[in-house]
């Protein structure tokens, strides 16, 4: 209501205002023209001025009236009042915004206006005669402005606002700025003009009335984090200078209390107890302990020491930087059978202190108790690693040193030792399973491996499971067992226009031994070499000799090369010693001494082969060839010499179905002939005639001649002509048997797998029908039936008559 009566009273005013500005201005323009007339009298030609002068009109903004507001009114010399002028008015806002009366020149506002969307409008008018159509005047401009009203409260830059301050600062530090802006126009009145208050946060936080600034407005001792952390204060901003009647805006500002370390940590009890197993590591975890602070982040952060205690040098305490606990760990081994407990007090404090709030209470202490459990531990040896030393000429069975080892529980288990094979691949060493004394298995070589790397195990003998290890390093001390020898193969040449005394060579020598106080070599030319020498040894003593030449000329055609012994001593104990021969070649050599020519030898060494290697290998080639083609021309003329001598000689062949022979081209693998002639057969042997189905005999293992039948496993028939020759196929038999016992490589052919000759003692004899031919007397072949059913048919045909088959 009170601003609708303040809008009232500036519409009046202003429009009061127009209107004496309108009639002073028609009150000048009429006296002015009075007077132009008065002086220029009659005259036609006169100037004629516009009767109303105006540049700017006032209008109140937020109108609320229902009619169209009033502005003012425009009035031209040219209206005469009969009707026949008309008002244009042009510009922004023309025709919608602002309307003029085209009969009198009012001018009207058609809508409610506010000054905050736009502050003025510029605007133009002329007249025009409404018959013609022709503008009486040039269009003049003018402005139309709205005055002001407080119609916007204050308006804050946000609508929240977050500020914080560090807890226990002193009164009047500063928090944070508001800022607040009023849409109404500052130039004109107080509308605009912002005064700010606080209305919520009291008695916390104060705000200063024209910048905006919040500030503490407690002590130290009120402002603490711990005791309440947030605020929140309501700022209002206030127009017309905060009198009474202006508008109000307000925002909220929350307000935190930022963390200081004035909170010291604290245990969260004083006594703490853990017990851990002497066979914990160092670094095993033994047990946390906690302590609280009140603060936050870096200022909560803490840190643990261990400050007193018998238990100092064998545990460690660390942070935990997630949770802020003390861990403590294990340090150095413990033994369960030398100390039980240990006691040792922790301190912690915060990482970061502030030194206004540090006092002597900033830091806490508390007690822990840590118990030692007993646990089965493995044998423990006195050492880390041992390291042995042993000649290398030393005996089997030698003692290189000992190892010890011994069970550190209560109970002392014996202790047995072992060498880990894997270590020792080669079983050159053992070790004593009762006093750890490590002994040689193999001789040993130095100069092949100087160091030997074995792992001994020590077992408890009453519980096998534990076990542990130790490395044993063995080096191998050096002897004088190798004799010097060249340090390398040299090719030493001689000039044949030389002069005595001419170093033609520079010899040094390498020995595998290592003597601590370094090689010594010394040369000289060995005795055998000493008489009618051509060449003599000189010892530089530097491990080095040179060769010279003892004589002015040599020939390469009476003696193309020399051989020089040189004897290398070693100079150690014992003294070793080896002779190194040194081969000189002759050569023709230029006037600078370069060699040109050497013997034939000499050339013979250049890569590739010899004439004379190639001849012998052609030659070779050839003999070969000739061999072959004599073998083949041999082969082809031989002849088939018969074996049968009498016609009445039955040849029979006997067909064995059940091995695998030489198939249908072994015809001549049972030619009786053969049997019945041994005579004629030893000299087909000796013919070297071949069989084309089996593989000829080895003449160098198995000499054709014909050996003796033993006669102590065979017993001789009584004397008769199948008795005869029963016994040349004995012998031929066993001859036969024999050779193949002895050749490895004779393949099983039919040869062998004839049955002419059962044996001696046997019932039936012989079955071949060689012995029945060569008789005529009569054989009864009845028995044959009591032999079974199988030879009942053999009976049969032997025991029919004659008449039977004629």
């Amino acid at each position: 209501m009170r601003t609708i009566l303040l809008g009232i009273v500036w519409l009046c005013l202003g429009m009061y205002l127009d209107a004496l500005s309108l009639t002073g201005q028609r009150i000048e323009t009429e006296g002015g023209e009075g007077t132009e007339a008065a002086i220029t009298g009659d005259k036609v030609l006169k100037r004629v001025r516009r009767g109303w002068m105006w540049n700017q009109f006032f209008l109140q903004e937020e109108y609320t009236g229902s009619d169209y507001q009033y502005i003012g009114k425009l009035q031209s010399d040219q209206d005469h009042g009969n009707g026949l002028v008309k008002y244009v008015l042009s510009g922004e806002g023309a025709g919608t915004i602002f309307v003029i009366d085209e009969n009198n020149g009012d001018l009207h506002a058609t809508r409610r206006l506010d000054r905050e969307e736009k502050a003025f409008y510029i605007l133009r008018a002329t007249v025009v005669n409404k018959r013609t159509g022709q503008k009486l005047e040039p269009e003049t401009e003018f402005t139309v402005k709205l005055h002001d009203i407080n119609d916007n409260e204050p308006q804050f830059s946000k609508e929240v606002y977050t500020g914080s301050v560090p807890e226990r600062s002193d009164i009047g530090t500063s928090v944070i700025q508001v800022t607040a802006t009023d849409a109404d126009d500052s130039m004109y009145g107080n509308s605009a003009k912002l005064v700010y208050s606080i209305s919520q946060g009291h008695p916390y936080f104060s705000v200063d009335p024209n910048t905006g600034v919040i500030r503490t407005a407690l002590g130290p001792g009120d402002m603490d984090r711990e005791q309440r952390e947030h605020y929140q204060v309501v700022i209002e901003a206030k127009d017309m200078a905060g009198q009474r009647g202006g508008l109000t805006g307000s925002t909220v500002v929350n307000i935190s209390l930022t963390d200081v370390n004035d909170n010291p940590p604290r245990f969260t009890q004083s006594i703490y107890q853990f017990r851990v197993p002497e066979s914990s590591q160092s670094g095993t975890p033994v047990g946390r302990i906690k302590a609280t602070d009140r603060d936050i982040g870096k200022n909560a952060e803490m840190h643990f020491t261990i400050v007193s205690g018998d238990g100092m040098d064998m545990f460690d305490i660390s942070t935990d930087k997630n949770t802020q606990e003390g861990v403590i760990t294990v340090s150095k081994p413990l033994d369960y059978e030398r100390k039980q407990s240990y006691t040792i007090e922790i301190q912690v404090q915060n990482t970061q202190v502030d030194p206004r709030f540090m006092s002597a209470g900033s830091k806490d202490m508390a007690t822990v108790r840590i118990g030692v459990e007993d646990v089965d531990e493995p044998p423990l040896f006195d050492k880390a690693s041992y390291l042995m030393e042993v000649k290398e000429d030393a005996a089997v069975g030698v003692a290189v040193g000992s190892v010890s080892a011994m069970d550190p529980d209560g109970a002392r288990s014996p202790v047995r030792y072992s060498i880990d094979r894997r270590t020792d691949m080669d079983r050159l060493f053992n070790v004593h399973t009762g006093n750890g004394s490590v002994f040689l298995l193999k001789s040993l070589d130095r100069e092949e491996t100087a160091w030997h790397n074995i792992s001994i195990i020590a077992t408890e003998f009453n519980n096998p499971r534990q076990s542990s290890h130790v490395p044993v390093y063995i080096r191998l001390l050096d002897i004088n067992d190798n004799a010097p020898t060249f340090a390398t193969v040299y090719e030493t040449f001689v000039c044949e226009r030389t002069k005595a005394g001419q170093r033609i060579q520079t010899v040094s020598a390498v020995d595998a031994d290592e003597p601590s106080a370094g090689h010594k070599f010394f040369f000289s030319l060995a005795p055998e070499g000493t008489h009618r020498s051509n060449f003599t040894v000189r010892d530089n003593g530097d491990n080095t000799a040179g060769i010279l030449t003892r004589r002015a000329s040599y020939s390469r055609l009476h003696q193309s090369i020399y051989l020089v012994p040189v004897v290398i001593n070693d100079g150690d104990y014992p003294m070793q010693s080896s002779t190194g021969t040194l081969t000189v070649r002759v050569c023709t050599c230029d006037r600078n001494g370069n060699m040109e020519l050497c013997n034939a030898e000499a050339l013979s060494s250049s890569p590739g082969l010899s004439t004379g290697a190639l001849i012998a290998i052609l030659l070779c080639a050839i003999i070969l060839l000739m061999i072959v083609v004599l073998f083949t021309a041999l082969k082809r003329q031989r002849k088939q010499e018969p074996l049968i001598i009498s016609k009445e000689d039955v040849r029979d062949n006997v067909v064995s179905y059940n091995d695998e022979g030489g198939g249908e081209e072994d015809t001549q693998a049972f030619d009786i002939g053969a049997l019945r002639h041994p005579d004629a057969a030893a000299a087909l042997e000796e013919s070297a005639k071949q069989r084309r189905d089996i593989i000829p005999t080895d003449t160098l293992l198995y000499p054709p001649h014909r050996r003796p039948a033993p006669t102590s496993s065979l017993i001789m028939p009584p004397v008769s002509m199948a008795s005869r020759d029963n016994g040349d196929v004995r012998e031929f038999i066993n001859q036969r048997v024999l050779e193949n016992d002895c050749n490895p490589t004779a393949p099983p052919y039919d040869s062998l797998a004839t049955y002419a000759y059962e044996g001696a003692g046997s019932v039936a004899e012989s079955l071949s029908s060689l012995g029945s031919a060569s008789s005529e007397a009569e054989q009864d072949y009845h028995y044959l039936s009591d032999w079974g059913p199988r030879f009942r048919k053999l009976a049969d045909l032997y025991g029919a008559e004659d008449s039977d088959f004629s």
